[in-house]
C-alpha cells in the first residue's frame, strides 16, 4: 500500500508540474502578445512622421571621449569597497570621497555626473577603466551625443564642441564642428550597473550610471564664441544647449563662471525668434550654479528636456531655491505630471522682454515612459509621434540595436494611470495596447504619454537621455 501511495504521489506531482509548465508558458505567450501589440502601436505612431532632410539644428557645448565600463569591475580592480555611511560629497578628492558619493547614488539607483578635482585619483580610475574587459569607447558629451543621433535621423548639424583631429574624422559629414581641435580628448568615465546589482549591502533599484570627469576645457564653454559667429548664417530651426553640468563644482577663478553664463545668455538673447531654443538639463549639485542657469538659460528657452531625477530638482530650485539631489528613480506618472504642470505654470507666463521666452514644450524621459507637454497653438507639432519616437529610441539605445526584440524587453508602466496625484477628480487613463500613446488636452496644453519597452539586456545607459530627447525634439520641429 505504501508503495502504491508513493507511486500515486509521484504521478500527482508530475501532473502538477506539467500543469504549472503549461500555465507559465501560457502566461509567457500572453505577455509576448501584449508586448508585440504595444511595439506595433509605437511603430505605427513613429512612422506617421518623416524627417525633412533640410532640417538644421545647432548644438553646444562640450565634447569628450566616453569610456563605458562595468562599475563593479572597476571598483574591484581598485580594491574599493562600499561604505556604511554613503553621503553626497561636493569635492571628490580621494578614493573615500568617491566611494561615499558612488554609494549614495548607487543605493538610490540614480544617475549622476560629477567633477573630480584630484587629477591623480582620476588618472587611477581611468587606468582601471581602460584595463577592464568591459571597456568600450564612444564619442561623448551631451551636445555631441545629441548631434550624432540627430544626424543619424537625417538632420544637418552645427556643433560647438572640441575633439582631436582623429576624432573629427569619424563624425558624419552632416555634422559641422566648430572649435579649435584638441591635442587629447577630454575623458569621461561612465561607470554603469544593471538593475539588481549588488555592492556591499546595497542593491541598485534600476540600471543606471555614475559619471566622473576632470575636464579642463568644457567647463568654460569655449566654443561659445564660435557658435555665436556661425549661428546667424546657419539659421537653424532649433538651438540646443547642453553640457552645462561640466561647470558644476569646477574650481573657476572668481567671476569666470558668471561671465561665461552671461555670454551664453547674450547668445540666447541674440538668437532670432524663428529659431526655437531647447535646454537639456543634467545632474547639478551646486545651488548657486543651478540658480544662475535658471536666470541665464531656462528663462530664455522655449523647450526643456530632463529625466525623472532632474525634474524634481528643477521644481525645487524654481519653488524654493534649493537643490534636490535624490528623488524617486521610478516615479508614478501622476507625480511626474503634477511636477510638469508646476514647471509649466511657473514659466509659461515669462514676460517676453530682453530676449526671454515663454516655455511652450517640456519633455520628461523616464525609465518606464515618455511624457511630452506642448502649449496649445504653439509651433511644436506631432506630439504623439514624438513620444513614440522617444520611447522606441530608449530601447534602441540601451539595447544597442535598431531592432527591438520584445523577448529582451519589459513594460514597467502600469495598465492604467491617474493624471494627477493631488486632484481628486483626476481622470484615470488605461494603457491601450493597440494605441499605446495616450494623449489628452488640458486648459492650456496637450500631453502625450508613451510606454517604454524597457531593455532587459543592457548594452549602455550613458547617453540615453541625450538620444531620447533629441529624437523626440526632431519630430516636433
Amino acid at each position: 500500500m505504501a508503495f502504491l501511495n508513493s507511486k500515486m504521489l509521484i504521478a500527482v506531482s508530475a501532473i502538477v508540474l506539467v500543469c504549472a509548465l503549461i500555465y507559465n508558458k501560457r502566461l509567457y505567450d500572453l505577455r509576448q502578445e501584449r508586448m508585440d501589440r504595444v511595439l506595433h502601436g509605437l511603430l505605427r505612431a513613429e512612422k506617421k512622421v518623416g524627417v525633412d532632410r533640410n532640417t538644421r539644428i545647432a548644438l553646444g557645448f562640450g565634447g569628450c571621449e566616453d569610456i563605458f565600463v562595468d562599475a563593479q569591475e572597476v571598483l574591484s580592480k581598485m580594491n574599493l569597497s562600499a561604505v556604511s555611511d554613503p553621503e553626497h560629497v561636493t569635492d571628490i578628492m580621494s578614493d573615500l570621497d568617491f566611494v561615499k558619493i558612488f554609494s549614495y547614488f548607487f543605493n538610490a539607483g540614480a544617475a549622476a555626473e560629477r567633477y573630480v578635482e584630484n587629477n591623480t585619483f582620476f588618472s587611477e580610475v581611468a587606468a582601471a577603466a581602460r584595463d577592464s574587459t568591459s571597456a568600450r569607447f564612444e564619442l561623448g558629451g551631451n551636445a555631441p551625443a545629441m548631434a550624432r543621433r540627430l544626424a543619424m535621423e537625417g538632420a544637418e548639424i552645427l556643433l560647438g564642441a572640441r575633439f582631436t583631429e582623429e576624432t573629427l574624422k569619424s563624425l558624419p559629414e552632416s555634422i559641422k564642428v566648430l572649435g579649435k581641435p584638441l591635442d587629447v580628448n577630454e575623458l569621461h568615465i561612465i561607470l554603469e550597473y544593471s538593475a539588481g546589482s549588488i555592492w556591499g549591502n546595497y542593491s541598485a533599484s534600476r540600471a543606471n550610471r555614475f559619471i566622473i570627469h576632470s575636464d579642463k576645457s568644457n567647463p568654460f564653454l569655449d566654443t561659445l564664441e564660435d557658435l555665436e559667429r556661425e549661428l546667424p548664417s546657419f539659421d537653424p530651426s532649433v538651438l540646443v544647449v547642453g553640457g552645462l553640468q561640466m561647470m558644476d563644482n569646477f574650481p573657476f577663478k572668481e567671476g569666470v563662471r558668471e561671465e561665461r553664463l552671461r555670454k551664453l545668455k547674450d547668445l540666447l538673447i541674440a538668437t532670432d525668434r524663428s529659431t526655437k531654443t531647447h535646454f537639456e538639463l543634467a545632474s547639478f549639485s551646486d545651488e548657486n550654479l543651478m540658480q544662475e542657469i535658471v536666470d541665464s538659460v531656462v528663462y530664455y528657452s522655449d523647450s526643456l528636456g530632463m529625466n525623472e531625477q532632474e525634474l524634481p530638482n528643477l521644481v525645487s530650485i524654481l519653488t524654493n531655491g534649493k537643490i534636490s539631489l535624490i528623488s524617486d528613480s521610478k516615479p508614478r506618472i501622476a507625480t511626474v505630471l503634477d511636477q510638469m504642470r508646476t514647471v509649466f505654470n511657473l514659466l509659461k507666463d515669462t514676460e517676453e522682454t530682453d530676449g526671454k521666452r515663454k516655455l511652450t514644450r517640456l519633455h520628461v524621459h523616464t525609465l518606464a515612459y515618455q511624457a511630452i507637454l506642448t502649449t496649445k497653438g504653439s509651433e511644436w507639432k506631432n506630439t504623439m509621434a514624438a513620444a513614440a519616437k522617444a520611447s522606441l529610441t530608449a530601447n534602441r539605445h540601451v539595447c544597442g540595436s535598431n531592432f527591438i526584440d520584445t523577448e529582451k524587453a519589459k513594460i514597467l508602466m502600469d495598465d492604467s494611470f491617474s493624471t494627477s496625484s493631488v486632484d481628486a477628480a483626476a481622470d484615470r487613463i488605461p494603457l491601450e495596447e493597440q494605441r499605446p500613446v495616450s494623449c489628452w488636452s488640458e486648459d492650456e496644453f496637450n500631453i502625450c504619454i508613451a510606454p517604454v519597452l524597457v531593455c532587459t539586456e543592457v548594452f549602455q545607459t550613458g547617453g540615453g537621455g541625450d538620444n531620447i530627447s533629441s529624437a523626440g525634439l526632431l519630430y516636433q520641429i
